[in-house]
C-alpha cells in the first residue's frame, strides 16, 4: 500500500509468481461516483460507518471545496468514462443545505460525463425533514431519496438512538413520495425485545405506503460500535430471526417487492442502479472523508480510501488517498463477495468483463466453484454464478470458500 495523489503513480501489470495470468481489459466496467458527507446529528450505537456527530455548524463551503479538489485530483484516473450513477451517503447528507447540494452536483456535472438518465441518490434522515428543504434537494438534481427510517416504533427508535419518532418517519415518507420520483426506505429487524408480532406491525405501517424499493436489514453488532461494547438485552434468537426473514420476504412479495439482493427488495425495474454496480463488481470513484473507491485501468485494478477524519480531510483539501492493488489471487474472493449477494447472481461473462482475466486464468476459481456447488451453496449453471437458497442463508460461509 502506498499513497498517491492525482496521476502520480506508475501503471504496472499484475503478475503472480509462477503464473502467467495478467489483468488486461478490452473494455472497462461501468463507473459510478460515491460522495461521502460524514456528519450526523447523533452517532447511533449500531453504526459502524464513518459518521461524526455535528458539534458545531458544518463548514459547508469548505467541505464542498475539498470535494471538488478531491474529484479534480482523481479525474486522470477516469477521464472520459461515462458515470451511470451518483450516490451521496453519510452520515446524514440531508444536514447539508439544498444550495450546497446543488453546487456539488453542478460541479460534478462540469467535470464528469453523467449519462442522461444517471441515477442520483441522496440519503436522508426523517429527523431532518422539512418540506421546503427536501423540495430544494429535488430541484438540485436528486432523483432518488433513501430515507433512513429503521423503525416506526418509538420504543425501538429509542433503543436504536434515532432522533426521530414513528410519526415523523411517516410524515417524512409521505412527503418524500410526493417530491421524488423514486424513494427507498431503510428498515431494520431483529431489534432488542422485538417479537414477530412487532415486526408484522412494522411491515403493516411500511407497506401502507406505495413503495417501489425497500432495504430491510437484520441488526448486527458490528465491531467498534457501542452495541458491540455493550450488547443490548433481549435480542431475538436464531429461530425467531429465521421466522422474521421469512415473514419479510413473504409480505414484501405480496406487495410486489421482490428480493433481488440479500437485503434489498424492489418492484420490477426499480432496483438501485448504484448498488447493482457495486454487486456486479463495477468501478466506483469515491470522494469525501473516508470514501472508498475501486478503479480499473488497462491492466490494473486498485482500491482507494480517503482520509477518514473530516478535519484531516479538510486540511488535505481532499487530496490525500491510500491506494492498494487488487491481485489476481484476491479477485476470486472480491468478485464473489459482491456477486453472490444477488438473488439471481450474475452472468458468467461478467467475470472477464470486470476482472480483466479469463476464468481459466485464475489460480483456484474453478476449483472453489466446484467446492461451493458440491456443498449445495451454488447452483450448477453454465451461464451464471448464483447462490442457492441455502447459499444465501449461509452467505458468509459461501463467500469464505473463495478466500485465497
Amino acid at each position: 500500500m502506498h499513497y498517491f495523489s492525482g496521476w502520480r503513480f506508475k501503471v504496472q501489470p499484475t503478475r503472480i509468481k509462477g503464473m502467467s495470468a495478467e489483468i488486461h481489459f478490452q473494455t472497462l466496467p461501468e463507473l459510478s461516483l460515491y460522495v461521502h458527507l460524514p456528519w450526523c446529528i447523533r452517532k447511533c450505537p449500531y453504526c459502524d460507518f464513518n459518521s461524526h456527530e455535528r458539534r458545531v455548524p458544518i463548514a459547508e463551503t469548505a467541505y464542498i471545496d475539498a470535494l471538488i479538489n478531491d474529484l479534480e485530483q482523481s479525474l486522470p484516473l477516469v477521464w472520459g468514462r461515462p458515470v451511470i450513477s451518483v450516490f451521496i451517503g453519510g452520515g446524514t447528507p440531508s444536514l447539508f443545505s439544498p444550495q450546497a447540494i446543488a453546487r456539488l452536483l453542478s460541479e460534478i456535472r462540469a467535470r464528469l460525463p453523467l449519462v442522461p438518465d444517471a441515477e442520483i441518490t441522496m440519503e436522508a434522515n426523517p429527523g431532518t425533514f422539512e418540506l421546503d428543504r427536501f423540495e430544494g434537494f429535488r430541484e438540485a438534481g436528486i432523483s432518488r431519496l433513501s430515507l433512513g427510517v429503521q423503525s416506526f416504533s418509538d420504543a425501538m427508535l429509542g433503543q436504536l438512538g434515532r432522533v426521530h419518532s414513528g410519526n415523523q418517519a411517516e410524515l417524512a415518507l409521505a412527503s418524500a413520495l410526493k417530491i421524488f420520483d423514486r424513494v427507498n426506505v431503510d428498515l431494520m429487524f431483529g431489534l432488542p425485545g422485538q417479537r414477530l408480532s412487532d415486526l408484522k406491525q412494522e411491515l403493516d405501517r411500511l407497506l401502507s405506503f406505495p413503495l417501489t424499493h425497500v432495504s430491510l436489514y437484520q441488526l448486527t453488532l458490528e465491531p467498534n460500535t457501542l452495541f458491540a461494547a455493550r450488547p443490548p438485552q433481549g435480542l431475538p434468537d436464531d429461530d425467531c430471526l429465521a421466522e422474521m426473514q421469512t415473514l419479510v420476504a413473504q409480505r414484501l412479495a405480496q406487495s410486489g417487492l421482490m428480493r433481488y439482493e440479500v437485503s434489498a427488495y424492489a418492484a420490477a425495474g426499480q432496483q438501485c442502479q448504484h448498488n447493482l454496480n457495486y454487486w456486479t463488481f463495477g468501478d466506483y470513484l469515491g470522494i469525501g472523508a473516508g470514501a472508498h473507491g475501486k478503479i480499473s485501468l488497462a491492466n490494473r485494478i486498485f482500491r482507494t480510501v480517503k482520509a477518514r477524519n473530516p478535519d484531516a480531510y479538510l486540511s488535505a483539501k481532499g487530496a490525500a488517498a491510500k491506494e492498494s492493488e487488487v491481485s489476481v489471487h484476491d479477485l476470486g474472493f472480491e468478485f464473489m463477495l459482491n456477486a453472490l449477494r444477488l438473488v439471481e447472481g450474475v452472468p458468467i461473462g461478467r467475470w472477464a468483463q470486470t476482472t480483466g482475466i479469463a476464468i481459466g486464468g485464475h489460480p483456484f476459481l474453478l476449483e472453489r466453484l466446484g467446492s461451493a456447488q458440491s456443498k449445495g451453496l451454488m447452483v450448477r449453471r453454465p451461464d451464471r454464478f448464483q447462490a442457492t437458497a441455502r447459499g444465501l442463508e449461509l452467505l458468509n460461509d459461501l463467500q469464505a470458500i473463495f478466500l485465497p
